[in-house]
């Protein structure tokens, strides 16, 4: 999938569902709703919080770090973005709940640093194996700087 392709389907996503999160927003009342239009309306938040910041963060990646691959800009961009929307999701409910302390903010965010530092260390601990081709035959090359590292940290 090329670029713009990506970025032109994120876009339109987006898009829709920012729109489902508006129809939510004026056609469901939460005094008189039950469960399914509550998850409803954090499904379409948490949908449409992902996919604003994802682009954001991609377009903010593309822009400051112009060396880095573009998959791996769009890989973070979309973690993080994930894990943003997941914590405005998870605070309004707790908000809605009557929970959202200092303590349980605290902990959720504490909770979101520990998995991204643990993703972030586990993909720079993983060997990168490229695929290359020859003329007579496909072969498997590993990149030995990262292979030593892996080898050395056991």
């Amino acid at each position: 999938m090329s670029l713009r392709l990506y970025l032109f389907i994120m876009s339109v996503m987006t898009v829709f569902c920012w729109l489902v999160f508006g129809y939510i927003i004026f056609t469901i009342d939460p005094e008189t709703t039950n469960s399914a239009g509550f998850f409803l309306f954090y499904l379409s938040l948490l949908l449409s919080i992902i996919g604003a910041t994802s682009i954001i963060g991609f377009v903010a990646r593309f822009v400051i770090f112009r060396r880095e691959l573009i998959i791996e800009q769009v890989k973070i961009a979309f973690r993080q973005s994930f894990f943003f929307a997941g914590f405005i999701a998870a605070a309004l409910f707790l908000l809605s709940k009557n929970l959202l302390s200092w303590l349980n903010l605290s902990i959720l965010i504490i909770g979101l640093s520990v998995l991204e530092f643990f993703l972030l260390s586990y993909a720079k601990a993983k060997p990168t194996v490229i695929a290359s081709k020859d003329s007579e035959h496909k072969s498997l090359a590993i990149d030995q700087d990262k292979l030593h590292n892996f080898t050395n940290d056991e």
